[in-house]
């Protein structure tokens, strides 16, 4: 199954962009033998993008078909890691082709120009910085691929 970040803005060299690039490079080969990956990044310009609608729409557009779409949103759930490894590996296991991580901009989603979610996934409730969401988002969805591997990144 093909794990995907997608996420409006983009996240320019810096630390924030090495970090993003080490977690998926990582994840990408942690989940080789496991049937998880490659972790691809869709950044979505959104210089042409006025409002959460047009971002929305955009998300929503870049989504492809049979995927599991799973929308950061701080009135999501907070995961634990193992219960997120366990949610991919159970769409792995179901044939999911693919699951995308889907971040919206600045002024967040509009829900109705979005598919339903399978999943709502939240870094509790407070208020992140785009750039640090991604990088969250990337070492989470690697250390949910390296639990899933039986490598001893993950401490209980």
């Amino acid at each position: 199954m093909k794990l995907r970040i997608a996420a409006i803005g983009r996240v320019r060299s810096g630390p924030e962009r090495e970090l993003v690039d080490d977690y998926i490079n990582r994840c990408s080969v942690a989940g080789r033998g496991i049937g998880l990956g490659p972790l691809s990044e869709t950044q979505i310009d959104n210089r042409s993008l006025k409002t959460p609608a047009d971002e929305s729409r955009a998300l929503a557009e870049s989504l492809g078909s049979d995927v599991k779409f799973v929308l950061l949103d701080e009135r999501g759930k907070a995961f634990k890691s193992p219960d997120l490894a366990r949610k991919l590996g159970e769409w792995r296991d179901s044939g999911c082709r693919e699951a995308v991580f889907c971040i919206g901009g600045a002024n967040g989603h509009d829900r109705n120009a979005l598919p339903a979610p399978d999943l709502m996934l939240a870094f509790g409730p407070a208020v992140w910085p785009h750039k640090l969401v991604r990088v969250m988002l990337a070492e989470q969805i690697y250390r949910a691929v390296s639990i899933l591997a039986g490598t001893p990144y993950h401490r209980e």
